[in-house]
């Protein structure tokens, strides 16, 4: 089972970093499908380091707070790398959205084309920020780094999904209103 403890190990894996920069690294990367605040990424930190699995180096700094950098411990590479080969179980798919639509029949069908709207907006904006990103990552670095792979792909995952979506906003758009002209 994916936890954040998995995700800040993987970062540390890469690159020792302060409990600030994972969030960033976060914000940058892997928001858009594992979020995480930094209320979350502190404790997880102190409770990784409690476990062997990271070490912390405290830099003294004069001009600005003293900086916390954690490091990721051969046990905790360890414990990264039995996570990343251990199958995982299909996640169930729960939908309260889907349940409206399901039901749809039963309210004003310009209400359900209203929200489907709102979601096909949403969607369209998402697909925009997965394709900025997905140039960024095009553009600042060489897909031949397996790091800079690995990410391009997951951001190929939401591009994909993300017309996957669209696409079915439209049709179902499309149909609703095929059944309120045949109604008239």
């Amino acid at each position: 089972m994916m936890s954040l403890k998995h995700a800040i190990l993987g970062f540390l894996n890469y690159k020792s970093m302060t409990g600030y920069q994972l969030k960033q690294r976060f914000d940058k990367s892997v928001r858009y499908f594992w979020n995480a605040s930094l209320s979350q990424i502190y404790p997880t930190l102190s409770q990784l380091k409690e476990d062997g699995l990271l070490t912390l180096e405290v830099k003294y700094q004069d001009s600005s707070p003293n900086a916390k950098i954690y490091h990721i411990t051969d046990k905790g590479r360890e414990e990264l790398r039995n996570w990343l080969i251990e199958p995982l179980e299909p996640q169930p798919h729960r939908s309260a959205f889907l349940i409206k639509i399901f039901f749809g029949a039963n309210i004003d069908q310009n209400l359900i084309i209203s929200q489907l709207n709102q979601r096909l907006e949403l969607a369209e904006s998402n697909l925009a920020k997965y394709q900025q990103i997905r140039n960024e990552i095009t553009e600042n670095h060489s897909l031949k780094n397996s790091f800079t792979l690995f990410e391009s792909l997951t951001v190929d995952y939401g591009i994909k999904s993300m017309e996957a979506v669209i696409a079915w906003y439209r049709e179902s758009i499309e149909k609703i209103e095929s059944l309120k002209r045949k109604e008239m």
